[in-house]
């Protein structure tokens, strides 16, 4: 049933009637098959072209959860084994992450009308025995998977799995290097050697990454024909609210702008391994360990050497004689679109690696700090008190510090823990940053939790009987939703920014790990000499990232909340756009 999507003015929008389709999903689709099906088709299409890589993605992904895992398990046996006050407060902690994951799996049951163990009790008293016993379940079914062989059993199934996906990850891809490789030696009569249909590795790099951005819009587009095809066929009701939102975003230029940056970022942190020359353990890992082939003029043949013995005759030390500067090939036939490093590996390699590591630290720190954020938005809102009166005083004392040297005084204090050998110090730092930058976030949920405690749905849910934490779910939490999409899209780009700045600092990720900021730390010395593409390629991709979240964050505010002064940002807006630092 074709449905009229036409916009119209809000006012006379909202005085007329909309029909409403209350039938399952499945029965509407199944009234209209052909748009679904044309778009699963395509859909399939798209993940066919890209299976190995998405098969290699999931066992990288797979590999790094179980290693957590292990590594988790293995640390708890030891702190609880400790002797003294720490295995003491190791057990402690042990039985306190027990207790909250067995109310945790009380409360996902109950949603589900599953009989419940403790139902005969009071509400305060059922949820400390909901903890109780349903953490004592998991122990007791984790200890006897382990004494039963049941882990071994599922050790035998993941490996089976994972030997699926490698033989899936082996098929060819259409963004892959190797399918159209760049990398090759020229011989004199100007022929390539080794790269895709023997052209210049410039132009078969280039022919890649036109592939690879090309691919990931029609992905981008599909989804949004998806969206239209829901919208015209398939939805309960003719409008939503959503429906004035896209409106806006579509005639939102600077929005629009802040969008595209925010793509082509995603995208290069996404296909690195696709838009680089090369691959990171061959240029920036390990370089002594993989070696390439050229053609050496002297003895007219076809010779072979390391990549860091190449490397150390490639850099770019300031002066024309030692510099390769962006769109230059080297002696050994490898092309740099964005030149080389002081220690003559490829930059764009290094950009592009450099962007996945700021988008993981930044997703991580954005995902503990909004969490954190709406937990203790919601409690100080629901409370008041003496919970809301504990939360600004702590939140003002974080936010009295200047954020940048906490920053820099956990990040040497931590730099000895465990914490710190995880992703080369990626996950402390994006752990610190949430730490340090919660208050921000929280600060902005703070007064619209306000006034939503205020309203007559709440007192109605609160009067029913209905327990807190249900209230919080399901009456208030979901009104958070925009502002928590607004305010994390503005300060992601401060975080990337705070991480480049740590990392120009010498703090933070270490090297060999690359990370946009170093870089910017690199080529300090030479921003007035021939290598001045060191410092300022990474300089102006930073500064073009965070701009473009800032403009997709106040194009999502602006869509949101149209009534909001453009001309005007508050102050925790302002330490949101700098990531407080």
């Amino acid at each position: 049933m074709e449905r009229n999507t036409h916009s119209t003015d809000a006012g006379t929008r909202d005085e007329q009637p909309h029909s409403r389709d209350d039938r399952p999903l499945s029965d509407r689709v199944a009234e209209t098959p052909r748009p679904a099906a044309v778009w699963a088709l395509g859909a399939a299409v798209l993940l066919a072209v890209e299976l190995g890589d998405i098969a290699d993605a999931v066992l990288s992904l797979g590999g790094m959860a179980v290693g957590a895992v292990a590594f988790g398990y293995s640390g708890t046996l030891s702190l609880v084994s400790a002797d003294g006050p720490v295995g003491l407060l190791a057990l402690a902690g042990f039985g306190f992450g027990l207790f909250v994951a067995g109310l945790g799996v009380a409360t996902w049951t109950r949603v589900r009308a599953v009989h419940r163990v403790t139902d005969r009790f009071a509400f305060r008293t059922r949820q400390v025995l909901d903890g109780v016993v349903f953490g004592a379940a998991i122990a007791v079914a984790t200890w006897l998977a382990v004494t039963l062989g049941v882990v071994d059993g599922l050790a035998a199934a993941g490996g089976a799995v994972q030997s699926l996906l490698g033989a899936v990850a082996d098929l060819p891809t259409l963004t892959a290097r190797e399918t159209i490789p760049n990398q090759g030696y020229q011989t004199p009569d100007g022929t390539w050697h080794g790269t895709f249909m023997g052209l210049a590795p410039a132009y078969a790099w280039a022919l890649r990454v036109v592939v690879v951005y090309v691919y990931t819009a029609v992905a981008l587009a599909w989804v949004w024909v998806g969206y239209l095809w829901y919208r015209a066929h398939y939805r309960r009701v003719d409008w939503t609210p959503r429906d004035d939102v896209v409106r806006r975003l579509r005639s939102h230029r600077w929005g629009q702008f802040g969008m595209v940056v925010t793509f082509l970022f995603l995208t290069m942190a996404v296909f690195a391994p696709s838009l680089a020359t090369t691959s990171a353990q061959q240029n920036l890992y390990e370089p002594f360990s993989h070696s390439i082939q050229y053609y050496d003029a002297d003895t007219d043949s076809v010779r072979e050497t390391l990549v860091g013995t190449a490397n150390l005759q490639t850099q770019s030390e300031g002066y024309a004689e030692a510099n390769f500067g962006p769109m230059s090939y080297d002696q050994y036939d490898r092309f740099h679109p964005a030149g080389t490093l002081t220690n003559g590996k490829d930059l764009w390699t290094f950009l592009a690696y450099g962007a996945r590591v700021s988008l993981v630290i930044g997703l991580l720190s954005i995902g503990v700090s909004a969490v954190l954020a709406t937990v203790f938005s919601l409690f100080s809102a629901y409370y008041r008190g003496l919970i809301d009166l504990v939360l600004v005083v702590v939140g003002d004392t974080i936010m009295g510090v200047p954020r940048l040297l906490m920053l820099i005084l956990l990040t040497v204090i931590l730099s000895d823990t465990w914490v710190a050998g995880l992703y080369n110090g990626g996950i402390l730092l994006a752990l610190i940053l949430a730490g340090t930058g919660w208050p921000f976030l929280w600060r902005s949920f703070r007064g619209p939790t306000l006034q939503i405690a205020e309203e007559e749905w709440v007192d109605a849910a609160r009067s029913y009987g209905q327990s807190a934490t249900g209230i919080m779910r399901l009456h208030m939490l979901p009104y958070l939703v925009g502002y928590l999409l607004i305010y994390s899209s503005l300060i992601l780009g401060g975080v990337i920014l705070a991480v480049a700045g740590l990392s120009f600092l010498g703090f933070g990720i270490t090297a060999p790990t690359p990370e946009w900021g170093r870089a910017v730390n690199l080529g300090r010395e030479y921003v007035a000499s021939a290598s001045w593409h060191i410092s300022l390629i990474p300089g102006i991709m930073i500064t073009l990232v965070v701009m473009g979240f800032n403009a997709m964050g106040d194009a999502l505010r602006d869509a949101v909340d149209p009534k909001s002064d453009d001309g005007v940002a508050s102050s925790t807006e302002a330490d949101a756009r700098g990531g407080g630092a």
